[in-house]
C-alpha cells in the first residue's frame, strides 16, 4: 500500500441530539440531509478496562473553523451487544447518531446482510437525499435478529473491508457501528466525514491504515457490479499471496522425516 493520508482529528463541529432530530424518516431540503448508519457488534467477552481505553472517545478541543459537516447518522440498535463496546451507542451520546425504531421505515441507503447488492458511488444521491441507516446486533446472534422490521428501500451490502476495532482487529468484515459508517462514507466520496468520524476514536485511523487502498479502488468504482469486480480481483491475489507464503515455509519435522 501507498503512504498512508493522515486523518485529522481537529476542527471538526458536530451536531448535537437535538439538532439532528428531524420529524420525517425521509428528508427533502439540504437542511435536513440525514446519514443513518448501523451495524453489526461483535459480542464477545474482554476486560471493560482495557476496552474501554482502546475505544477512548477524542474530543474536539481545536478551534480552528472547518466546513460544517451535515451528518445525521442513525441505527436500530437490537441491544444484543455490550453497551460498553457499542460504538454506535457513543456516537448517539455524542450527537452524531440517532436511534430509529424496531418496525421503522428507512428511505435511504440502508447497510444489512441482508442485502443482495453492494453499496456504490452510483448511491451518493440516494444516501444526500434520504441517508444512511445501519442495523447494531451481535455477529453472533443474526439468525435471531428480526431484519424484516427494519425495512428500507434500498438495502444495500458492505464490501469486504478489515476490521481495526480492539474486538475483531484484523478480522475480515466484522466492522464495529463506525467502522461501517465510515466505510460506507468512503465509498460515497463523503470523505470529510469519514475522516470526523473515525477520529473520534483512538484506534480510528487504523481502520483507514488497514483498508485505504481497497476503499479508495471502491471510491472509483460507478456502480455494484464493479464493486464486486474490485473485491473478487483483491481476495484472488490474496488467496495467491497466501499460497506464495505457504511455498517459502520450510517443511515441518514430520515431514522431513518422511522424506
Amino acid at each position: 500500500m501507498g503512504k498512508t493520508k493522515k486523518i485529522s482529528k481537529k476542527g471538526f463541529k458536530s451536531k448535537t441530539n437535538r439538532e439532528l432530530e428531524i420529524e420525517n424518516d425521509e428528508p427533502t431540503t439540504s437542511s435536513d440531509i440525514v446519514f443513518k448508519i448501523n451495524t453489526m457488534e461483535e459480542d464477545e467477552k474482554e476486560d471493560d478496562s482495557d476496552l474501554e481505553d482502546e475505544d477512548e472517545l477524542h474530543n474536539d478541543q481545536d478551534e480552528v473553523k472547518r466546513p460544517e459537516i451535515k451528518i445525521n447518522v442513525a441505527m436500530w440498535d437490537l441491544k444484543q451487544c455490550d453497551p460498553k463496546r457499542c460504538t454506535g451507542r457513543k456516537l448517539v451520546r455524542m450527537g452524531l447518531c440517532r436511534l430509529l425504531k424496531l418496525g421503522q421505515s428507512f428511505g435511504g441507503i440502508v447497510l444489512t446482510p441482508v442485502a443482495t447488492h453492494c453499496v456504490s458511488p452510483a448511491d451518493r444521491e440516494i444516501a444526500l437525499k434520504s441517508g444512511i441507516a445501519v442495523v447494531d446486533c451481535s455477529w453472533n446472534k443474526l439468525e435471531e435478529t428480526p431484519f424484516h422490521k427494519m425495512k428500507g428501500k434500498h438495502l444495500r451490502l458492505l464490501p469486504y473491508t478489515v476490521a481495526a476495532n480492539p474486538v475483531n482487529y484484523g478480522t475480515p468484515c466484522k466492522l464495529s457501528c463506525v467502522e461501517a459508517i465510515a466505510a460506507a462514507m468512503k465509498i460515497l466520496g463523503l470523505d470529510d466525514a469519514f475522516e470526523l468520524y473515525l477520529s473520534k476514536f483512538k484506534w480510528g485511523l487504523s481502520f483507514g491504515n488497514l483498508n485505504e487502498e481497497l476503499l479508495e479502488e471502491y471510491s472509483k468504482c460507478s456502480n455494484s457490479e464493479q464493486i464486486l469486480q474490485i473485491q473478487s480481483q483483491f481476495m484472488n491475489k490474496s488467496t495467491i499471496m497466501a499460497q506464495e507464503r505457504n511455498l517459502d515455509l520450510p517443511p515441518s519435522e514430520s515431514e522431513s522425516d518422511t522424506e
